[in-house]
């Protein structure tokens, strides 16, 4: 039988592919009206966006079926209970870790002392920040359809998960509709197979527009807040979740790092952990072994829930624009950064961007101005698909570890290199007619 070529690998080259073209075309064509109207602002626009619109596509049905089927795949509402009450404190506690170690590296390296603002600052108007009682009151749909159509993940997965604790509750009748939502999950899988045939040129094209806006000559500017960000990005990914899989679920962390190389890719050219969820639940449960009753419950919460990525991009970005402006900070103020980074996490969904709307609201409650948000817009985007890998790097670490504790987890799977090696998106459950 010939050698397949992983999709991983064929998505990894065709994202190198973009990088380059789009970094050329910005350097030597970008000035030319045909190549930018015609070109990025045309083709790769077209394609890469319909790409990134076709994943997110997959989300809100993919996440209600699967949701269906963990809940009611875990069947006792007491383990329910116990699985959702650690996701989620362990969240909330990578969350706090992120910024905190964000915050203790910026202050130690000090970006933006002596910074020369050579570039003038963007308009940057941000939505008034919703009180935090209204966040909470928030997570409770008053219109669940309106939910599902606005693809409100936070209210979709409350509703979802009230409506299968409910199945559960229901005897036959429910039983029958989680019959349903199996049937329904597998289709979904099915869709999820045709949207990812074309994932290698969505990925080309959304790489080679953004590299052909931004260019990598923009970052040298803002070499020294880049430079800091990736670093914190790189202790959380490799630091802390690596200790957390060796403390609380004893499971090799290399060998988990190795495996995640599908859901990285993805995260790393779509800048959106929902728009990943169908890739990180498939590596979760076919690479990393987790039970998928497990994993389709933890998996979509993280996507919502779990911005390592943006509260350290915020800790960072805090101390950066509080030295260019010469403002001093007292402990008081990143404390309420570490706090203001949990709490907006609770309340954000998983989309590109989002963490600007975040840095604006943390910004005004130390009294930084909001401005400021300018100098970073440039490098943003880069940053942003660094930031997603790290979240969905997170997601991940929390399912393994929740799956541990519960006994959810194959570890012959996990620790074999060639368990669910993905050379094309399958189904689960897929049938081949010949071997």
């Amino acid at each position: 039988m010939p050698h397949k070529t992983a999709i991983t690998t064929k998505i990894l080259i065709a994202m190198l592919i973009g990088l380059v073209v789009g970094s050329l075309i910005n350097a030597f064509a970008l000035d030319i009206e045909f190549v930018h109207d015609y070109l990025v602002q045309g083709l790769f626009h077209v394609i890469g966006a319909a790409f990134v619109n076709a994943l997110k596509m997959l989300v809100v049905p993919l996440v209600t079926f699967s949701l269906i089927c963990g809940v009611c795949g875990i069947g006792d509402v007491s383990v329910l209970g116990r699985v959702g009450i650690k996701s989620f404190a362990l969240y909330l506690l990578t969350t706090g870790i992120a910024v905190t170690l964000a915050l203790t590296i910026a202050l130690l390296i000090a970006p933006g002392q002596g910074f020369e603002q050579a570039q003038p600052l963007s308009d940057f108007s941000p939505p008034p920040a919703p009180p935090i009682s209204e966040v909470f009151i928030n997570i409770v749909p008053g219109n669940p359809v309106h939910a599902f159509a606005e693809g409100n993940m936070l209210q979709i997965i409350f509703f979802v998960i009230f409506f299968a604790l409910a199945m559960l509750m229901s005897g036959e009748a429910g039983r029958q509709l989680a019959d349903g939502a199996e049937k329904l999950n597998e289709v979904m899988m099915t869709v999820v197979t045709l949207v990812m045939d074309f994932a290698p040129i969505g990925v080309f094209f959304l790489m080679a527009k953004t590299f052909s806006e931004q260019g990598i000559g923009l970052i040298m500017p803002m070499i020294g807040y880049f430079s800091v960000v990736i670093l914190c990005l790189l202790l959380h990914a490799l630091g802390t979740f690596s200790t957390l899989l060796l403390l609380l679920a004893k499971l090799n962390p290399l060998m988990f790092i190795r495996k995640m190389r599908p859901a990285h890719i993805f995260a790393f050219s779509t800048a959106s952990s929902n728009a990943t969820i169908p890739v990180t639940l498939q590596v979760a449960e076919k690479r990393l072994g987790v039970n998928n009753a497990t994993a389709s419950f933890t998996v979509p919460l993280g996507a919502t829930i779990n911005m390592d990525g943006t509260a350290i991009m915020q800790g960072v970005a805090t101390v950066f624009i509080a030295n260019v402006y010469n403002i001093e900070l007292g402990l008081t103020d990143y404390a309420t950064v570490i706090g203001m980074s949990i709490l907006a996490s609770i309340g954000t969904a998983g989309v590109p961007g989002v963490g600007l709307i975040m840095l604006a609201m943390v910004f005004n409650q130390v009294g930084l101005p909001v401005e400021g948000i300018g100098l970073i817009l440039g490098v943003d985007r880069i940053l942003d698909m660094l930031r997603t890998v790290v979240n969905v790097t997170g997601d991940a670490t929390v399912t393994c570890i929740v799956a541990r504790g519960e006994n959810e987890i194959d570890e012959d799977v996990f620790n074999d290199p060639e368990a669910g090696i993905i050379t094309e998106i399958e189904l689960p459950h897929k049938k081949h007619g010949l071997s």
